[in-house]
């Protein structure tokens, strides 16, 4: 399952054109959740009407993203902090709406305050249909080590029912597998590491079906792939320039070029480039310093 770039619900309020473009959805990404956001119950209830306007299969709500101009303002994970009005927030979304209502937060506000087992049971009760978890609190951000403990602890409370998706540093199959097995969550969730590996979900999938892990992918055939995103996020932005920017960390921060000798030079240069020729004439430089090594090498 999919989910969309999380939506402001007071941007959609208000109608914003680029934030509405974030509804689109094509049959082939199904089944797919739509993510929101928000600090104001009626606001949000109203959001979740407008996105089920677009047949998402779910509306998810997000109530883990730590940034200070989402959390800092009172939404995301900055309703930790106000645990009655995230409460609201729920029950509001959920009766606003016809379709599956789901949560994603984080283990508390900062380590004092790590409340997500007995958040689980209001949240549940709320009638929110799954609940993932990252195992992180705020202030840990994304720094540290994932603490899988407490999403394993909520699992497997006798009172919860709901699915429960555990999230945080699943980096390879193998810590797909190991995540499954000993905390016994439903799903599991991938963040971060699909940047610049989309592929990883066939990792993922081939490795949890079969138990053997699918041979390493050739470089060309990796960079193929990178590529191809660059082009559809032109595509879909419809700007050569904003797709550049929108996709071009994902490029930069892609293993496919861990191991290239002082590849930090080339990585900023990916980095500036703002046309589409730049970028692949950088790439295609990268392609052919790694064929000549090869040969070199052989």
């Amino acid at each position: 399952m999919v989910y969309t770039e999380f939506v402001s619900s007071d941007a959609l309020i208000r109608n914003v054109k680029r934030t509405e473009q974030k509804l689109t959805i094509y049959d082939v990404e199904r089944p797919v959740a739509i993510q929101i956001y928000g600090r104001e119950p009626d606001a949000m209830a109203e959001a979740a009407k407008i996105v089920a306007e677009a047949k998402p299969d779910i509306i998810d709500i997000n109530f883990g993203c730590p940034v200070k101009k989402v959390a800092g303002k009172g939404a995301g994970a900055g309703l930790l902090r106000d645990i009655p009005k995230m409460l609201q927030i729920t029950e509001a979304v959920v009766k606003a709406v016809n379709i599956p209502v789901t949560v994603k937060t984080r283990l508390g506000w900062d380590d004092d305050n790590k409340i997500i087992v007995q958040l689980a049971e209001q949240l549940q009760d709320c009638g929110i249909q799954a609940l993932a978890i990252h195992g992180r609190t705020r202030a840990q951000m994304y720094k540290g080590d994932a603490d899988w403990t407490l999403i394993g602890e909520v699992k497997n409370n006798p009172r919860m029912h709901i699915p429960i998706i555990g999230n945080g540093d699943v980096t390879t199959p193998q810590r797909a597998e190991e995540c499954f097995n000993r905390y016994g969550v439903d799903a599991i969730m991938i963040g971060r590491a699909t940047v610049g590996q989309p592929w990883i979900f066939e990792d993922v999938k081939h490795y949890l079906q079969t138990g053997e892990l699918l041979p390493p992918r050739d470089f060309k055939w990796q960079v193929n792939i990178l590529k191809e995103h660059v082009l559809r996020s032109i595509e879909w932005v419809g700007d050569e320039r904003k797709g550049i920017v929108h996709s071009r960390r994902h490029l930069a921060a892609s293993p496919a070029f861990k191991g290239i000798p002082h590849f930090k030079e080339t990585r900023i240069a990916m980095l500036r480039a703002e046309t589409l020729q730049q970028l692949f004439e950088i790439i295609d430089g990268i392609e052919l310093d790694n064929y000549y090594n090869m040969q070199t090498q052989s």
